[in-house]
C-alpha cells in the first residue's frame, strides 16, 4: 500500500483560467497556464499573488506549452494552437508573441525544446510530419521527417543532441537528425495508443511508454523486441515520467472515478507497488514538472495542475526520496568501493586503473526495472553482487541459489521425471572477458551426452557475453531450461526417436521444420506474420486499404489459418507438417531437423509464396504479371486515394488493388 499523507506545500485555486496545459521554466521561477484567452503567469515564489496575463487571440486551445530549457533563453516559451506555433517572450513582468512557426498542415499534438541546443525546437504533428526548427530563422523547418502515420509524442535524447523519439499510436521511432530520411530503430511497443514517452535522465538507450493499454513498458532501443520491465497498472497510463533524483517514476493514471488518487511516485527498482500517493487533486491531473532545485536544497518540488483548476506544489524531501532507493541496492552503494577494489587482480587493475566508484554506481543505476545486463562495449563492469541482486530468473521449476561470497551458484532445475544440480563458478575478472565454469553434481539424471551438449552450449553463450563486457548469468540459465525442455519434450513423444535434434538450443515452440532459409527459424516467433488486409486514413484525409487480389489464391487450404509469426511459414511449405499437427506421412519420407528442406529447390520458401500459387500456363493470358513481380512497388495505374503501390497485386487498378 501506498503511504497516503498529503505533504504539498502550496494549493492555489485558478477558477476562471480554464487552462489545457502547464509548465515549469527552467529557473524555477514561473509557470504559465495556457488558456483559450489567456496565458496566466504564476510566480512560484509567490504563487498566491494574482497571476499576469498574455492575452491570446485564437479561438483554438493551447495543444501544448514549453518553456526553454537553457538559462540563456529562459525567457522564452512555446505554445502550441491547432496548425501553429507561436513562440512567447516574458520579461519584466511583461510578455507578448514574437513570432510563429507555420507548415504543419494538421493539428500539432506536441512539442519539444531540444536539451542541448537553446535555438532547436521539435513538433509533431497528425499530418505524419515531424519538424525540428531554428528559432532563428522561423521562415520553415531546418529539418523534415516523415513518418507515414501522425505522432501523438516527440521528445529530444536527454544524453545525445542527435536522437529524438516519436510516438506513433503504439509504436516508436528512434530518429538521428544526422539521417532524417528514415527512422534509425522501430519498436512495436503497445498494442494500444501511447500516451507518454520520457528518456531516461542517464542513459541515452533507455527510454519509459505509457499507455492506453493499463502499463508502462521500460525499454532499450537497442533490443527492440523485448522490453526490460513493465509496470502493469488497471487504469490506462496518461503519463510517465523519471524523476531527477535517481530511480524515481510518476505517473499519472486515468481515474475511474472523479475523486481517485491517480498521481503516484514508483522506485524503478521494485514496481511491484508505489511508494507514495500524492493525495489532494479532485480531479485529472493535466500536467506535472519538476520544479528546479534550489542551490543548498535537498528538497524537490513537483509541480502539479489539474482539471480542477487548481496548482499544487509538492515538497518531496530526502526520506521521500530515499524510498525510491531499495536497500539491497543502498547497501551495494555504501560497499561499493571495497567491492570492487578486492574482486580486482593485479592486471584488471592495470586494465580498469580509469574506473572510478562513481561510475560503477552509475552502471547500477542505469538498470531500469531490474535490468541484469549493462550497456554493451560502455566498459562498466558490474560486481557479481550487483549482478545477484538485479538478475530476473523467476522461471517454473527452476531455483538459483547464489553465493557472492564464494562466486558461485547452484542452478537446480525438474523437468518430468529428470533432475539437474548445475554448479556455476565466477573467476575474479568476471565479467571482463572472463567466464565462468559449469558442472553438473549430484543428483543431476540427465544422460552423458545431453550433460556435455548443455555444457558447450553454456560455455559459447557465457564467452559471447564476456566477451562484450557483459553478465551472463541470466542468459545463460534461460539456455539451460530452453535445451531442457527441448529435449524433455523430445523424449517424451512418442514418434521422437528417429529423428536428433540439431539444434538444441531452440525454445520449445511447435515442432516446426528446421530450413536453411530463414523463415522458420525460431527467433523469427516473435514476430509477427504480414497483415493480409488493412485500411487507415492518410496524412491528406484519404481512406487507404488493402487486400489480397482475387485473381491470386492462397497455395494452402482455406480452412488453415494465417501463421501467427514468421516462425510458423516454412510449415506451410515443406510438406511434411499442417499447422498445428503432423500429417500422417511414413516416417522414411520425413526429414526433420535436418539441414536442407525435404522439398524441391524451385519450392522457396517466402511470404508471397503462401498466399499466392501461380495459376498453370495454359490459363495465362496476355498482359498478366507473373507472381514473382506481383510484390513489388511498381506497376501499373492507380486511381486517386489508393496510395502507394508498395504491396501486393499492385498491378491492378481495381478495387483490389494493394497498397
Amino acid at each position: 500500500m501506498a503511504a497516503r499523507w498529503s505533504s504539498e506545500n502550496v494549493v492555489v485555486e485558478f477558477r476562471d483560467a480554464q487552462a489545457t496545459a502547464m509548465s515549469v521554466d527552467c529557473l524555477g521561477a514561473h509557470a504559465v497556464l495556457s488558456g483559450r484567452r489567456f496565458l496566466y503567469m504564476v510566480n512560484l515564489e509567490a504563487p498566491s499573488e494574482a497571476p499576469r496575463k498574455i492575452g491570446r487571440h485564437s479561438k483554438w486551445d493551447v495543444g501544448t506549452v514549453q518553456w526553454n530549457r537553457h538559462r540563456s533563453e529562459a525567457h522564452v516559451f512555446a505554445a502550441s494552437s491547432n496548425q501553429r506555433v507561436d513562440l512567447y517572450s516574458w520579461r519584466d513582468g511583461c510578455g507578448e508573441a514574437h513570432s510563429s512557426l507555420q507548415g504543419h498542415t494538421r493539428v500539432i499534438s506536441d512539442l519539444d525544446w531540444s536539451w542541448f541546443d537553446p535555438e532547436f525546437l521539435v513538433t509533431s504533428s497528425v499530418d505524419t510530419y515531424i519538424y525540428i526548427w531554428d528559432t532563428r530563422d522561423t521562415r520553415k523547418p531546418t529539418v523534415a521527417l516523415s513518418a507515414v502515420a501522425g505522432a501523438a509524442q516527440v521528445k529530444w535524447n536527454r544524453r545525445n543532441q542527435h536522437l529524438l523519439a516519436s510516438s506513433h499510436d503504439g509504436d516508436v521511432r528512434i530518429w538521428d537528425k544526422r539521417k532524417p530520411n528514415t527512422a534509425v530503430e522501430y519498436l512495436a511497443a503497445h498494442l494500444s495508443k501511447i500516451h507518454g514517452l520520457d528518456w531516461h535522465p542517464d542513459n541515452e538507450f533507455i527510454f519509459a511508454t505509457s499507455s492506453q493499454d493499463n502499463s508502462v513498458r521500460f525499454w532499450d532501443y537497442r533490443q527492440p523486441r523485448k522490453y526490460l520491465n513493465i509496470l502493469s497498472c488497471q487504469v490506462p497510463v496518461w503519463k510517465a515520467r523519471y524523476t531527477p533524483f535517481s530511480n524515481g517514476l510518476v505517473t499519472v493514471m486515468v481515474p475511474q472515478l472523479r475523486r481517485e488518487n491517480s498521481l503516484l511516485l514508483w522506485s524503478t527498482l521494485d514496481l511491484n507497488s508505489p511508494v507514495h500517493a500524492f493525495v489532494g487533486h479532485d480531479d485529472v491531473v493535466l500536467e506535472f514538472q519538476w520544479r528546479p532545485q534550489k542551490e543548498g536544497s535537498k528538497d524537490f518540488q513537483l509541480v502539479t495542475w489539474s482539471r480542477d483548476q487548481t496548482l499544487r506544489i509538492w515538497r518531496v524531501d530526502p526520506q521521500l526520496q530515499k524510498l525510491c532507493v531499495s536497500d539491497t541496492v543502498e547497501e551495494l552503494m555504501e560497499g561499493m568501493s571495497l567491492a570492487v577494489e578486492s574482486e580486482k587482480s593485479p592486471t584488471s587493475q592495470e586494465a580498469e586503473g580509469q574506473q572510478s566508484t562513481g561510475r560503477a554506481a552509475d552502471s547500477l543505476l542505469d538498470q531500469d526495472g531490474g535490468r541484469s545486463d549493462p550497456a554493451a562495449g560502455s566498459g562498466l563492469a558490474q560486481t557479481l553482487q550487483q549482478e545477484f541482486s538485479l538478475v530476473n530468473l523467476q522461471i517454473r521449476n527452476v531455483n538459483v541459489e547464489m553465493d557472492a561470497m564464494n562466486r558461485s551458484c547452484v542452478v537446480s532445475a525438474h523437468f518430468g521425471s529428470h533432475q539437474v544440480h548445475l554448479v556455476v563458478k565466477f573467476p575474479v575478472q568476471y565479467p571482463n572477458n572472463a567466464a565462468p565454469s559449469f558442472q553438473f553434481v549430484s543428483p543431476t539424471t540427465i544422460p552423458s551426452a545431453m550433460k556435455i551438449k548443455i555444457q558447450k552450449i553454456l560455455t559459447d553463450t557465457s564467452l559471447q557475453k564476456v566477451k562484450r563486457n557483459q553478465n551472463c548469468l541470466e542468459p545463460c540459465v534461460r539456455q539451460l531450461v530452453s535445451c531442457l525442455e527441448s529435449d524433455m519434450t523430445q523424449e517424451d513423444s512418442p514418434s521422437s526417436g528417429p529423428f536428433v535434434l540439431s539444434n538444441p538450443v531452440t525454445p520449445s515452440l511447435q515442432a516446426f521444420p528446421r530450413v536453411s532459409n530463414t523463415y522458420g527459424s525460431y527467433q523469427d516467433a516473435n514476430i509477427p506474420f504480414p497483415r493480409t488486409s488493412g485500411a487507415r486514413f492518410c496524412g491528406t484525409g484519404c481512406l487507404v486499404y488493402f487486400t489480397r487480389p482475387i485473381t491470386m489464391h492462397r497455395s494452402a487450404p482455406p480452412t488453415e489459418p494465417t501463421p501467427r509469426s514468421l516462425s510458423a511459414l516454412s510449415a506451410y511449405h515443406s510438406g511434411v507438417l499442417t499447422p498445428m499437427k503432423m500429417r500422417s506421412e511414413s516416417q522414411n519420407t520425413l526429414r526433420l531437423y535436418s539441414g536442407s528442406p525435404t522439398r524441391s529447390d524451385k519450392d522457396t520458401v517466402s511470404i508471397s509464396s503462401f498466399y499466392y500459387k501461380e495459376r498453370p500456363e495454359h490459363e495465362r493470358h496476355p498482359g498478366d504479371v507473373s507472381e514473382e513481380h506481383c510484390g513489388g512497388a511498381g506497376g501499373g495505374t492507380q486511381r486517386p486515394g489508393q496510395g502507394l503501390g508498395s504491396g501486393v497485386g499492385s498491378h491492378q487498378s481495381g478495387p483490389e488493388s494493394g497498397l
